[in-house]
């Protein structure tokens, strides 16, 4: 019998990877014995994560790709194939939000430039649904593949200051449960689609809510930790696990759920 949360054979392309969360993904299937695509607008970042996968005896191929831009994604996808063989495993892990498309005590909601917010909502929705189309056509004509999608625990219970990110999670939670439907009646029931919904975990892109310059916590930064059970920001490590489930043939029969990794922070009323 095949050991549960063994990739070896398989190839996953994982777009994002050059970030904190989505390199780590990235090693951790690598030493599970994937074959790794690792995608991200900043060629450098995806250049420093493959080599490092490489140096560990894993083996990945470094894809520079604007996740916005199709024509882009089909590129990398004939790329990928071309190098790699085929696409088995699709994690969308590109996202983010931006300073000036969160609310603050000197900008109210009624006067966040809609440019900021539309980029925000783009990247994690638009950055989702354009590479399952591009990389899932794959999977759809081979009719076996497995896609996971990067939530979040704003998805489920809005935060404060960041409406755009939140609604384009809100958004990323539907549409993994729609796609995971669409394809299994479509297509086949071989084609699975699931999200992992992150808690609190210190990125680039949160970091100057969560913290300030001397590394301290903001108040914002502290009444999350004050509604964490667990009493701690998440690490990437923390999400290895669950992501490898769900890629695995140990989740062959799990599809169209969104799983969160919050440490528990879901399950507090703050009571």
């Amino acid at each position: 019998m095949k050991p549960f949360f063994d990739l070896a054979g398989k190839t996953a392309v994982i777009t994002g990877a050059g970030g904190v969360l989505c390199s780590a993904m990235a090693k951790a299937l690598a030493s599970a014995g994937a074959k790794v695509a690792v995608v991200d607008a900043a060629e450098a970042a995806a250049v420093k994560v493959a080599k490092q996968i490489n140096k560990a005896g894993g083996r990945a191929v470094a894809v520079r790709c604007d996740v916005l831009d199709r024509a882009c994604l089909t590129s990398a996808s004939r790329q990928i194939i071309r190098k790699l063989g085929r696409i088995d495993i699709l994690i969308n892990g590109a996202g983010g939000n931006r300073k000036d498309a969160s609310t603050s005590a000197q900008v109210s909601f009624f006067d966040l430039p809609v440019e900021a917010v539309r980029f925000v909502v783009d990247l994690n929705f638009l950055g989702t649904f354009l590479p399952c189309q591009v990389f899932g056509k794959d999977m759809a004509r081979r009719r076996r593949g497995v896609i996971l999608n990067i939530s979040s625990m704003n998805a489920l219970r809005p935060l404060t200051r960041i409406c755009g990110y939140s609604a384009a999670k809100a958004a990323v939670t539907n549409f993994t449960r729609w796609l995971a439907v669409y394809m299994c009646q479509n297509f086949s029931p071989h084609i699975r689609v699931n999200a992992i919904a992150p808690g609190f975990f210190l990125t680039v892109q949160n970091r100057f809510l969560l913290t300030v310059p001397s590394g301290n916590l903001t108040d914002r930064g502290k009444t999350i930790i004050a509604h964490t059970p667990m009493a701690r920001f998440g690490k990437p490590d923390d999400l290895l696990g669950t992501v490898l489930w769900l890629v695995s043939d140990a989740a062959k029969f799990v599809t169209g759920i969104v799983v969160p990794i919050d440490g528990g922070f879901s399950a507090f009323s703050g009571v």
